[in-house]
C-alpha cells in the first residue's frame, strides 16, 4: 500500500506541475479532451463604453478634447495638425479642378470653415452649395473655392483654418512676407529706390 500511495502522490505532483505550466485545465476541456475557449469576463457596461454609438449608419467620432487627444472636423478625426494639413493638401492637389467635391469631403470642409475660419458666418453666407478646387487668378496656384447657394464664389485658405484649430509647426505656417510680395502692393513704383521727396 505505501507503494500505491507513493505512486498516486507522484502522479498528483506531475499533474500539479503540468497544470501550473499549462493554463489549460481539465475544466476547460470538452468531453473529447480538446481545449475549449473560456467565455469572456468583460463587464457588459465597460464593453459598451468602449464601443462607438451608431447614428444613421455612421459611427460617431470622438469630439475635441477626448482622451485620445484628436480633433474632429466633421466625421473625420485628426491626431495632429500635420495629419490635418496633409489630408486637405492631398484633396487640394489631387482633386480635378472645377469639379464639385464629393459629399464626405464637403462635410469635412464645411466643418473646417466653421471651426477654423476667422469669420465663418460671413464666408458661408446663406449656405454652401459646393466646394471646388480651382486655380487662383492672383496667386496662380490651386485653392479651395466655395460656391454659395446664391451662386457667388469665394476662396479660403485651408492652411489658415488648420492653423487656428491646431497650431501648425513653424516651418508649415504661412509666411506673410511672401504673400505681400506676390500681391505687388507698393503703388507700382518699385521698392528700395528712395522715391521722390
Amino acid at each position: 500500500m505505501p507503494d500505491e500511495q507513493a505512486s498516486e502522490s507522484s502522479q498528483d505532483m506531475k499533474f500539479e506541475r503540468a497544470s501550473a505550466a499549462d493554463p489549460i485545465t481539465e475544466a476547460s476541456k470538452n468531453s473529447d479532451g480538446d481545449a475549449v475557449k473560456r467565455p469572456r469576463e468583460d463587464d457588459d457596461e465597460e464593453a459598451k463604453k468602449q464601443k462607438k454609438p451608431k447614428v444613421d449608419n455612421e459611427i460617431v467620432e470622438k469630439k475635441e478634447g477626448s482622451e485620445s487627444g484628436g480633433v474632429s472636423v466633421g466625421p473625420k478625426t485628426f491626431g495632429s495638425s500635420e495629419d490635418m494639413f496633409e489630408y486637405f493638401y492631398k484633396i487640394l492637389h489631387f482633386w480635378t479642378p472645377n469639379l464639385n467635391i464629393n459629399k464626405y469631403e464637403h462635410m469635412v470642409l464645411l466643418e473646417l470653415l466653421k471651426k477654423g475660419h476667422l469669420e465663418p458666418e460671413k464666408k458661408i453666407g446663406n449656405g454652401i452649395e459646393a466646394f471646388q478646387v480651382r486655380y487662383h487668378h492672383q496667386f496662380k496656384s490651386r485653392c479651395f473655392f466655395l460656391v454659395r447657394d446664391d451662386g457667388s464664389i469665394d476662396d479660403f485658405s485651408f492652411r489658415k483654418c488648420v492653423d487656428r484649430i491646431l497650431p501648425l509647426p513653424e516651418n508649415m505656417q504661412i509666411k506673410h512676407d511672401v504673400n505681400k510680395a506676390l500681391r505687388g502692393k507698393g503703388g507700382g513704383r518699385g521698392r528700395g529706390r528712395g522715391g521722390r521727396n
